[in-house]
């Protein structure tokens, strides 16, 4: 019998759910960073380009942006974050700056010198985190839908339209409740928070159906809203106050920030300013009639917006 690098009484971590290997041009793989395994899609030769999905999605979600950022030259690499679609559901390991760490180790597991980092939502927000963090790592930021740390937070308390815009985040510090409710129906729930947070173009039928059966994979939904509770329950704890503290840190690579005009969760006013936080070249683009999700609901609008941005050798500010 061959040796195990499993710890005793610990269970080889599960492979990945039939529900997130979707087939494409992509490959699937598994890699190790940060004492977790990741699950990604990659498709493509070139500069890395690592996207980062928000919630409540996975790595499908950048599908679009796969293939055109491949067709473009660009080594395209779609992970799912720690607890979600295929990748570990590690019992810790939720707050930002570890996840944000999950972001920069896989850029090392891909043998990759930097990346460009693209992140939604939630993607969006270890985004900001890791360029600050990591900074030699990244090579390029573009967000979407998610202001800077700082500003999220401060509009969160501040901004009464902000707070109301984001009640689902005060949802989720409920135990277990949000978890049940995502998934009863077999995530009938899910298929509506995208729909209501989509701009007059929301995803098909077949695409939510999609996304419900990825919450319910088991565990998946708590792991989903983990995030969101340590972003609230630390606003006052010594770990939340140290955070904020250290995104006050700059970021100094070119960003690029996309939102949409519509947006039901983010609302535009929370969102633009954040460049105040980035000393590089830093472009603010707003895509009329669009709501939380531009790269799905006009994938060419954003997919073009992006790789133009990509190219250019001088992003101008």
């Amino acid at each position: 019998m061959t040796g195990s690098s499993i710890p005793p009484g610990q269970s080889p971590p599960a492979p990945p759910a039939p529900a997130v290997l979707l087939d494409g041009p992509w490959s699937h793989r598994d890699v190790a960073a940060n004492g977790a395994r990741f699950h990604i899609a990659e498709l493509g030769d070139g500069p890395l380009v690592l996207l980062l999905h928000g919630f409540p999605q996975f790595w499908w979600t950048w599908r679009h942006q796969l293939v055109a950022l491949a067709d473009a030259g660009f080594r395209a690499v779609a992970m799912d974050l720690r607890g979600v679609g295929g990748s570990d559901r590690t019992p810790r390991g939720y707050d930002p700056a570890n996840l944000a760490l999950d972001v920069t180790g896989v850029i090392r597991s891909l043998g990759e010198p930097d990346a460009a980092l693209v992140g939604h939502d939630l993607g969006g927000y270890l985004a900001w985190t890791a360029a600050a963090m990591r900074p030699k790592l990244v090579r390029r930021l573009a967000v979407e839908s998610m202001p800077h740390p700082r500003r999220w937070r401060s509009a969160m308390l501040r901004d009464v339209k902000q707070t109301r815009a984001g009640s689902h985040i005060w949802g989720f510090q409920r135990p277990w409740i949000p978890e049940r409710q995502l998934t009863a129906d077999d995530g009938a729930l899910v298929a509506e928070l995208i729909q209501e947070w989509s701009g007059p173009r929301p995803p098909e039928d077949e695409t939510l159906e999609t996304y419900r059966r990825a919450m319910c994979i088991p565990s998946a939904a708590h792991c989903a809203v983990e995030p969101y509770r340590w972003m609230v329950r630390s606003l006052a704890r010594p770990d939340g106050i140290q955070f904020n503290r250290r995104m006050k840190r700059p970021v100094r690579v070119p960003t690029l920030h996309l939102h949409g005009s519509l947006d039901p969760v983010m609302r535009t006013r929370s969102a633009a300013g954040s460049g105040e936080y980035v000393e590089a070249p830093y472009r603010w683009r707003l895509f009329d009639g669009l709501g939380h999700f531009p790269h799905e609901e006009d994938p060419v609008a954003f997919s073009s917006e992006l790789i133009n941005w990509l190219r250019d050798p001088e992003p101008d500010r």
